[in-house]
């Protein structure tokens, strides 16, 4: 068995790259559900590499502070599929909390895939080694893999029990974290023997190249982690980058904080009611919610109850671009008019102090998820 220590430098320098791209990770995920399919999959692609990447990225800054009696070096190909595998992992991780309906088994699911793919990319990249070969414990290889998974499951618990500023910092920090002792767990069952020799002529990576290839990925993580913190803090107050031209808000609801996920601008605009045989109008930012009546709709604004001639799927296509979302089969919701939410198991129901007549508005299943988004939850 070989000796061998880490540079304490190299060990510090690996836990800020974890802590870097988990934030980058995670941030860029924060508001995906507001988003079109096609942007919704790029910002999922980019999410992946950056923290797949950020996972692979710690794990070789690590073993460049992995000082041993005598000289090694990395397979090529064997190094690169560690790569891909830490970014492949974190992408189906991704796709199933963003594309699926989000509920606790999902939560799961996804923290499972991640927590397996931790130890699978540092296993893997280990086994790249040559010149000398790691051996392991059975004991060791389980609770590495087990501390993995728990601390997966938890870190995504944790960013998507709730879609806040305070939820993403703590996740990142637990992701961060969890990423950096599953690596140093594993290495603590870890020995290092001398191998036999090559046998085989490899493409192989010495320490210089793989310095080099770690600064570059590290730098583009720096880069990407400073720009999705500039955008990061900005957002509890202001529009997406990509959305509309910026108008007017309207009054935010008595009991609705400002700011958040939940504050989305309403789009102001007539929407025509009947009444004493007259056609009338409402403006859009002064209407609580629509609920379906047959093949017409009910507008609520403030304590009246206004007839449309609009059925509810009119009302989903003409207010697309609007702050108003649809709920349930038979409403739809503006957001800003919410003053409380109440989770009921697999839906929710929200509730509207300025219409009382309105009552609760329930929040079916399928919605639910795109709902807790839009309140900030």
């Amino acid at each position: 068995m070989l000796d061998y220590s880490h540079s304490i430098p190299l060990v510090l320098a690996s836990l800020a790259v974890s802590l870097m791209a988990s934030f980058t990770g995670l941030a860029l995920t924060q508001g995906l559900s507001r988003l079109p399919e096609t942007q919704r999959k790029l910002r999922v692609a980019m999410a992946s590499v950056a923290l797949g990447g950020g996972i692979w990225s710690m794990h070789f800054v690590a073993m460049l502070g992995l000082q041993l009696p005598i000289l090694f070096y990395y397979d090529t190909l064997t190094t690169l599929i560690s790569a891909l595998v830490a970014i492949l992992m974190v992408g189906v991780a991704f796709l199933v909390m963003h594309f699926r309906t989000r509920t606790s088994a999902s939560i799961c699911i996804a923290g499972t895939i991640v927590g397996l793919g931790i130890p699978a990319m540092h296993y893997i990249g280990m086994s790249g080694m040559q010149l000398c070969t790691p051996v392991y414990t059975p004991i060791g290889i389980v609770l590495a893999v087990a501390a993995s998974v728990v601390l997966g499951i938890g870190s995504f618990g944790i960013a998507y029990g709730a879609r806040t500023h305070r939820n993403i910092i703590l996740s990142t920090l637990t992701f961060g974290l969890a990423v950096f002792a599953v690596h140093f767990l594993a290495m603590a069952d870890t020995n290092f023997v001398p191998a036999a020799g090559l046998g085989e002529s490899v493409d192989a990576i010495d320490n210089a190249a793989l310095a080099i290839i770690v600064t570059l990925i590290s730098f583009v993580i720096c880069g990407a982690f400073l720009l999705s913190g500039v955008t990061f803090w900005p957002a509890a107050g202001a529009a997406s980058p990509d959305s509309a031209p910026a108008r007017p808000a309207s009054p935010v609801a008595p009991g609705k904080p400002s700011g958040g996920a939940g504050s989305v601008p309403v789009e102001k605009g007539p929407v025509p009611y009947e009444k004493d045989g007259r056609t009338l109008f409402v403006d859009l930012a002064q209407i609580s919610a629509i609920r379906a009546e047959g093949h017409y709709t009910i507008l609520y604004s403030g304590p009246a109850k206004l007839f449309c001639q609009w059925s509810i799927t009119d009302a989903e296509t003409r207010l697309k671009d609007s702050a108003f979302i649809r709920c349930h089969r038979s409403y739809m919701i503006n957001p800003r008019h919410v003053s409380g939410f109440e989770r009921k198991k697999d839906n929710g129901i929200c509730y509207f102090e300025r219409s009382p007549q309105l009552g609760a508005v329930p929040v079916s299943r399928t919605r639910l998820a795109e709902v807790r988004q839009a309140l900030g939850l």
